[in-house]
């Protein structure tokens, strides 16, 4: 792989605006080489035997080796320290920065060369003006970080119940220039509140309660620094170790928790109405405290050494950027400048800071001590979790789950056409009752063959769909796993279609088979036995964590709305006959008489009170969230969002009374409700979640940046969603009454219809959360900690 394709494919994508730009500055180097050959004559050279060609080439070769070796050789500082001269400016009022003096004439080098060291400067200068912003930015971070552990380990004691002695302490700082122990003689219990303090300067090396110590007076306690485990690793495996003696022990000081309060966000929504209800902030010291505050603590620090890793890779992937381009600009030219620009890179903060590498060390250190109990390996793999792997049984069970679904499909239809089934007497009873339970099998397995094609397009245009929603790093589905059991449910629901693929009656009972009519049922059964199967088979993790976002929508207010649940909301917006065919399911299998394949679902008073209530719970979980979001992010599109979404809800209601009760009033109620709300949703869908429409952008009527090369598939996808949002009105039209199709097969197209429609909108939603991130620089989430700290009682 050639290394600009490399390069781009390192990149944090998130940050590529700030990288060096590769691409650029190679194609300067291509004008450069384009003028070499247009004002360098070449020499001439006389007509040779055909036969002697190689020999004379080969030649050539071997003494232009000798040449260059002499060149190098006869004068090293000649020529080499005349080609550029790299100089460290400053100027009032802004950074220092690097601008470059290229000493070979114009008409020697070309305009050109001047273009590409100026072009060069401005690349570093942004390189490493970003990287001096970044690592400011983690360094206070560090500092939060360690003001959090000095909480944390003050309520670990004051849980824990540790008496505090008149004894000495130690205390180290994991995150300082250096691990010097501070004297007993210097730390004074007030030092931690004052206001001047470093912030991470009460780290303990020992958490042990008064048992603990009495067990242990003769046993001298082993530590390790993060430096000495770096050292065990790189050399023979030996650990260096300071000794204290537990006489030396004293915990950290407790003063710390009468200035901080607790910010956990509520688990239940018990928790979350019991602090609505109170509105309490303060340490209650319990063990569940603890255990939520280590947890959350944890994540953080699992975040924030995430971070320095982008960070660290940034650094040494543009170190190697500047030095590719470099010794492409010595080849091209035949001179030698890579070593002096390259010696001021070395130089520079980007590559002589070590401060990253030491802040990882210690992350490191305090992690492995302080949330492991000193396993290495456990907490490596915390910090530094594996990606996921692909295997070959996957695609191999992807391929014949794929090739059963399509011979059952083509089995089905000869089937039909054989049995001449649809101008038999019962197509109607079977449409009626028996259709609705496997249409759902349909739209689950076509809504997921749209998320895996979803998948595929991500991560072929990198958007970091597994950063956007919140995956833990290693357990995301790639599109081959989706697929796969998008396949395995079509194949056992193609099974049992054509096995329940029967409309003769039995002669004596005028019923039908019990086993045959209960396989709709089975299956629904197998497909929520799997879905809550608690033990780690079935990618467990992506389950539960699909299971804990549909629980966090029904109860929208009570959580803090997050970008999956508010996603995954919009889907259940999509799958509303999915949801009645549930109902469906019920009613069928609870009051009717499934044996006769007859139901009295529609003669009952509740089943159409719930069909509308059920069909709007997405739309009302979408209001709520959006609403909840209103007021804690004070942003008003949430509340114009809000006003859609109910707008939809109405439509919806009067759509579905129209269609139960008739009328000319009703009709006029859903067609004026459906078509405002028509309106809205393609307006929100094409200018809020996707970004286009916009008149002054530099691709017109689109955005300025774009993922997809070809600007007619933006146009495509415009036109065909304001198309596929028109379906809304096909109950007013009564467009349904098709007399080569069945009402139940209309309904059923026109749900598949829109689940094509909101595969295509998740596609475009998403690379615009993604655009977003990369103008803000965001590739790293933000965790909430656990403490605050009141600023006025801590001075």
């Amino acid at each position: 792989m050639k290394f600009g394709k490399e390069y781009a494919s390192q990149m944090v994508h998130e940050w590529q605006e700030a990288y060096m730009d590769y691409n650029y500055l190679k194609s300067l180097l291509m004008e450069i080489l384009n003028f070499k050959k247009k004002n360098v004559p070449l020499p001439e050279v006389a007509a040779t035997p055909r036969g002697s060609l190689k020999r004379r080439l080969s030649m050539y070769r071997a003494f232009n080796g000798l040449q260059i070796r002499y060149n190098s050789f006869k004068g090293k500082n000649n020529h080499e320290d005349e080609v550029i001269v790299v100089n460290s400016v400053q100027q009032e009022g802004s950074e220092r920065h690097y601008e470059t003096t290229f000493l070979v004439s114009c008409e020697e080098g070309g305009e050109s060369e001047l273009i590409f060291f100026r072009t060069l400067d401005d690349e570093f200068n942004k390189v490493l003006t970003f990287y001096k912003k970044k690592v400011g930015e983690v360094k206070v971070e560090a500092d939060e970080l360690s003001k959090q552990m000095d909480a944390l380990i003050a309520l670990r004691i004051k849980v824990d119940k540790i008496s505090v002695g008149a004894q000495s302490v130690q205390v180290i700082d994991p995150f300082s220039n250096d691990d010097n122990v501070l004297s007993p003689a210097s730390v004074d219990p007030m030092h931690f509140s004052s206001p001047g303090r470093p912030h991470m300067e009460a780290i303990q090396e020992v958490e042990m309660n008064n048992e603990e110590i009495l067990e242990e007076e003769a046993i001298q306690e082993v530590e390790m620094t993060s430096e000495e485990i770096l050292k065990e690793e790189a050399t023979i495996g030996k650990r260096d170790t300071t000794k204290m003696s537990p006489g030396n022990f004293r915990p950290a000081p407790l003063e710390v928790l009468d200035y901080v309060k607790i910010n956990i966000a509520p688990e239940t929504p018990i928790s979350t109405l019991r602090c609505i209800m109170t509105s309490k902030s303060n340490l209650s010291f319990s063990k569940e405290e603890l255990r939520k505050v280590e947890e959350q603590m944890k994540k953080a620090f699992v975040e924030f050494y995430q971070k320095l890793r982008l960070l660290k890779r940034y650094s040494s992937l543009n170190v190697l950027a500047f030095s590719k381009i470099m010794k492409k600009y010595d080849k091209i030219s035949s001179r030698k400048a890579s070593k002096s620009y390259l010696c001021v890179i070395e130089k520079s903060y980007l590559r002589s800071s070590d401060e990253v590498s030491k802040l990882m060390e210690r992350v490191e250190a305090t992690f492995i001590k302080h949330f492991v109990d000193g396993n290495r390996k456990k907490g490596m793999k915390y910090l530094r979790p594996q990606a996921q792997r692909e295997t070959h049984r996957v695609t191999f069970l992807l391929g014949l789950f794929s090739g059963c679904s399509l011979a059952l499909v083509a089995a089905i239809a000869v089937s039909i056409r054989a049995g001449n089934l649809l101008e038999n007497e019962n197509r109607g009873q079977y449409m009626e009752n028996v259709f609705p339970l496997y249409s759902l099998f349909g739209f689950v397995v076509l809504h997921m063959v749209m998320y895996g094609a979803n998948i595929y397009y991500w991560r072929r245009f990198r958007v970091n769909y597994p950063f956007i929603f919140g995956f833990k790093q290693g357990t995301e589905l790639g599109y081959r796993q989706v697929l796969l059991l998008a396949s395995g449910l079509s194949l056992l629901a193609l099974a049992a279609a054509l096995y329940h693929l029967d409309m003769d009656t039995d002669p004596k009972t005028q019923s039908f088979q019990t086993v045959t009519e209960l396989t709709p049922l089975a299956l629904v059964i197998v497909l929520f036995l799997i879905t809550f199967f608690p033990l780690n088979i079935i990618y467990r993790s992506s389950r539960f964590f699909f299971i804990r976002c549909v629980w966090r929508c029904l109860l929208a207010p009570l959580y803090k709305v997050t970008l999956p649940d508010f996603f995954l909301a919009d889907q259940l917006t999509s799958q509303v006959q999915a949801i009645r065919s549930l109902e469906f399911y019920v009613c069928y299998y609870g009051w009717g008489n499934f044996r006769e394949r007859s139901n009295t679902c529609q003669e009952s008073k509740i089943y159409p009170i719930l069909y509308i209530f059920l069909a709007i719970i997405p739309f009302w979980s979408r209001f709520i969230q959006c609403l909840r979001r209103l007021f804690e992010e004070k942003d008003l599109m949430q509340g114009f969002n809000s006003l859609k979404y109910l707008s939809t809800i109405v439509a919806l209601v009067m759509r579905t009374l129209y269609d139960q009760k008739r009328g000319t009033f009703w009709r006029v109620m859903a067609a004026s409700t459906s078509g405002i709300t028509t309106v809205a949703n393609t307006y929100w869908d094409l200018v809020m979640d996707w970004g286009l429409l916009q008149r002054n952008s530099k691709n017109p009527w689109l955005r300025d940046k774009l993922l997809v090369p070809y600007k007619i598939v933006y146009f495509v996808a415009i036109v065909l969603n304001i198309i596929l949002r028109l379906v809304w009105m096909q109950l007013v039209l009564d467009f349904q009454e098709l007399p080569f199709l069945h009402r139940r097969a209309f309904i059923a197209i026109v749900a598949c219809l829109e689940i094509l429609r909101r595969g295509m909108w998740n596609f475009f939603r998403l690379e615009n959360e993604h655009l977003n991130n990369v103008g803000n620089y965001r590739a790293s989430k933000s965790v909430p900690l656990p403490f605050n700290y009141d600023e006025d009682k801590s001075m």
